[in-house]
C-alpha cells in the first residue's frame, strides 16, 4: 500500500518538469502542501532545505531509472508526522478561560472601557488564535526549530 502510494506521488511529482533545484523544491513542497490540505488532522513536516538539495543531487545523478527510487527512499526517511508541543496544547487550554477574566477585569478599568464593546464570541477566539501563534513564533525564534532558507 505505501509503495502504491509513493509511486502515485512520484507520478504527481515528474509531471511537473523539475530541471533544477528550485523546480524540484517546490515540487517538494507541493506535494506536502497537498498532503497537509486534503488529510484531515494529520499533517506533515516538509523536510529542511539541505535536506531537500541533498535528495535533490542524488536524484540529479541517479540515471532516470534509479530517480524513482531515490525519491520514494527520500520521503520514505524524511516525511515526518507533524506533532503538537506541551506549550501548544497549554496554551490552547488555558487561554480561554484567562482571555475571559482579563476581559472581565479590562472592563472595570477607565482606560479600557471601550473592550466592553468587543463581543466575548470575538474576544475569546481571536485572543486564543493570537496566543497560539504567538507561542508558535517564539518556540521558533527561540530553539531554531525552522526550516532555513538557504
Amino acid at each position: 500500500m505505501l509503495n502504491f502510494a509513493m509511486g502515485t506521488l512520484y507520478s504527481r511529482f515528474m509531471e511537473k518538469e523539475v530541471t533544477n533545484f528550485e523546480e524540484f523544491h517546490i515540487a517538494i513542497l507541493d506535494i506536502f502542501n497537498t498532503f497537509n490540505a486534503s488529510l484531515p488532522g494529520k499533517h506533515y513536516d516538509a523536510p529542511a532545505r539541505k535536506e531537500i538539495e541533498a535528495c535533490f543531487t542524488e536524484w540529479k545523478g541517479a540515471e532516470e531509472s534509479e530517480r524513482k527510487k531515490v525519491f520514494i527512499e527520500f520521503m520514505k526517511k524524511k516525511v515526518k508526522l507533524s506533532k503538537l508541543d506541551d506549550a501548544t496544547m497549554v496554551t490552547g487550554l488555558v487561554t480561554p478561560p484567562a482571555a475571559m477574566a482579563a476581559k472581565r477585569a479590562g472592563e472595570s478599568v477607565p482606560q479600557l472601557r471601550m473592550i466592553k464593546a468587543i463581543p466575548d464570541i470575538i474576544f475569546v477566539p481571536s485572543a486564543t488564535v493570537l496566543a497560539l501563534v504567538s507561542v508558535k513564533l517564539s518556540r521558533r525564534i527561540f530553539l531554531g526549530n525552522v526550516a532555513s532558507p538557504s
